[in-house]
């Protein structure tokens, strides 16, 4: 490969590099904004929750294509061709998180709505909400340093996220039972952690990608594979 072609394919790489970093950026921020409705009730984060929920589209629509550019372009192989690929994936990964950010915003308003929320456990819920965002934010920057360990701290929490997930919606379930006035509340906090926890298995997937990008090894679906 000539130097200049050198050169204008690391160039690429950094551009798509920098692309995911600032979806990934939006994203957060998309994510904080949700739980701040959630633990606040402010419903003007609403209107900026929106406007991020299209800019994350637009730049999901672009991302994509660029990366396919680098590989019809520049004709990666081995770990760059993996590290596109990466990308690609987790780009995929973080316009769903903004959905799941988008649906929390909207069930933590309606739920100012209703009556019978006294008891339940929504500073539980705000932490849940914390966790899912340092783990997605901790799967990001294990993406831009290449680095493969961060799967096994990810793992650990995203297994704490779902043993808080199944506390949290027994919880509910039970508050549904004893207070049928709660339903409609109990419900829409329902889908707030079901949401946080999808999250936090997106957070986990990107960093299964960056173990492939960096050890050429599909761990997608191992802990099924081993527990089997």
């Amino acid at each position: 490969m000539h130097e200049h072609t050198m050169k204008a394919f690391d160039t690429d790489m950094s551009v798509m590099r920098s692309a995911v970093m600032t979806m990934g950026g939006l994203v957060e921020q998309q994510v904080y904004r949700a739980v701040e409705v959630l633990r606040t009730g402010d419903a003007q984060l609403m209107a900026q929750i929106a406007t991020e929920e299209r800019a994350v589209n637009r730049m999901h629509v672009q991302n994509d294509g660029l990366c396919n550019q680098i590989i019809a372009r520049r004709q990666p192989i081995a770990i760059d061709l993996r590290e596109v690929v990466a990308a690609m994936h987790t780009i995929n990964d973080l316009e769903r998180v903004g959905d799941e950010a988008k649906k929390i915003a909207y069930n933590a308003r309606d739920l100012q709505e209703y009556p019978g929320c006294a008891g339940f456990p929504l500073d539980r819920v705000v932490t849940m909400g914390a966790t899912v965002r340092e783990m997605l934010q901790q799967a990001l920057d294990a993406f831009v340093r290449h680095d493969a360990s961060v799967l096994t701290l990810l793992r650990a929490r995203d297994r704490t996220v779902d043993a808080l997930r199944s506390s949290l919606i027994r919880e509910l379930l039970e508050a549904m039972a004893q207070n049928p006035a709660s339903i409609p509340a109990a419900q829409e906090l329902i889908f707030v952690v079901q949401s946080l926890e999808r999250i936090g298995d997106h957070a986990e997937n990107i960093a299964e990608y960056v173990v492939n990008v960096v050890e050429g090894i599909d761990r997608r679906h191992a802990s099924a594979q081993e527990e089997s």
